[in-house]
């Protein structure tokens, strides 16, 4: 997995003092050790070299001070594993999952999740630990999450969330709570999922459309799980689960939080990366690996997790289905396709995919956006976010 970075001719400024352009990125072309001008195609991502200094006795010290978190997100295909694992090397940190679907074991295909050799050695946490039929939520997500950020705050290095999930990642650094008030329904969910099977999961997602816009906008109709649970949290309580959340931000987060949002500039970059990785997955077996997991069969979870559906009408497994994450193989593994045409909807299907990740991070305040394409190579990216990072532990340190 690559890295990349974002800049435009102004100062770098700490979190929460974010220089930005009239798009809205971060300037951060200022920075000294930026000086090596593009030199080949961002998309190679050369290794880092490992950082063998001492844990950050600073961070240890202030254990009752909220710990520092460092976040590393980004749309699909962005290069977000290989710039926190850089990190990780450089600054003494652990990188703890921020995807939904990398918490599953036995997919490594389609969650992509980093095989040993991206991980460089680097401390990993809360990815593939589960079965795909466990069941597992935010709120499960928040709490695995909070324990092993503060572990690693305790150890006197740094936290590095790495992923694109939004909720995983506002459950960490918007103080959202997701358990406890609100009472399940059962009963209601298992109605909703009867509809569902009956009128679609467009139809479910049009009621929360209606009983809660502003959480539909962010959510696809096919994340059923989660459509079903904002619609009996609204039932359940009177109160749109946007609202809770609101509510809910309003407190202080448990963490010191720096966020760094890696994309591309020219979004056609960033499209033709999305299609290499669609390319390079069915090479390396994604239908093959949708087949195993039919037979042996997994859970609502992880199904819920990724919110496709569609593949169930291959005749491979409803739950497998929607686990894999790939819809668009269903007609392929049919018969009904060739694969170059199941790749082509999957890369169209992926891009849509991107576009929402977008749209969910440019809503987070204070996000330092880093464009791989404009620094133009690995090691640019690297030192662009450094200085982001150190300035921002530097203050973290200072008590600011």
């Amino acid at each position: 997995m690559e890295m990349e970075a974002a800049a435009n001719g102004m100062p770098v400024r700490a979190c929460g003092e974010s220089a930005k352009a009239d798009d809205g990125t971060v300037a951060l072309r200022d920075v000294s050790s930026l000086k090596k001008e593009a030199a080949g195609d961002a998309a190679q991502s050369a290794p880092m070299p490992h950082n063998d200094a001492a844990p950050h006795e600073n961070f240890a010290a202030a254990r009752d001070m909220r710990p520092p978190l460092l976040v590393v997100s980004g749309p699909t295909a962005s290069g977000k594993t290989g710039l926190a694992v850089a990190l990780a090397e450089r600054l003494g940190g652990e990188v703890i999952c921020a995807d939904s679907m990398q918490v599953y074991r036995d997919m490594p295909v389609g969650t992509a999740a980093p095989t040993p050799r991206e991980r460089r050695g680097v401390p990993h946490h809360l990815f593939e630990f589960l079965s795909p039929g466990e069941r597992f939520s935010v709120a499960r997500y928040a709490e695995l999450a909070g324990q092993a950020a503060r572990g690693v705050a305790s150890r006197g290095r740094l936290p590095i969330l790495c992923g694109g999930t939004g909720l995983y990642i506002a459950a960490l650094t918007g103080d959202i709570a997701y358990s406890g008030e609100i009472p399940e329904n059962p009963e209601l969910r298992a109605v909703l999922r009867e509809e569902a099977k009956s009128k679609g999961n467009l139809h479910i997602w049009q009621q929360l459309r209606e009983a809660d816009p502003a959480l539909a906008e962010g959510l696809h109709p096919n994340n059923l799980g989660r459509v079903i649970r904002a619609l009996e949290v609204c039932r359940a309580s009177g109160v749109p689960m946007s609202e809770w959340q609101r509510r809910a931000r309003q407190g202080t987060s448990p963490f010191q939080s720096c966020v760094l949002v890696l994309t591309y500039r020219d979004r056609e970059l960033l499209y033709r990366r999305i299609d290499a990785r669609a390319d390079d997955m069915l090479a390396r077996g994604l239908a093959d690996e949708a087949r195993r997991l039919a037979a042996s069969g997994i859970g609502a979870t992880a199904a819920q997790a990724i919110g496709h559906k569609e593949l169930a009408a291959s005749g491979i497994g409803a739950t497998a289905a929607q686990a894999i994450g790939h819809k668009e193989l269903a007609a392929y593994l049919r018969g009904e396709q060739s694969l170059a045409q199941a790749a082509d909807a999957l890369k169209r299907s992926t891009r849509r995919y991107a576009k929402r990740q977008l749209t969910w991070l440019r809503g987070v305040e204070g996000a330092h956006w880093l464009e791989a394409d404009t620094l133009g190579s690995p090691e640019a990216v690297l030192e662009a976010a450094l200085a982001v990072a150190q300035e921002w532990m530097a203050a973290v340190r200072q008590g600011k």
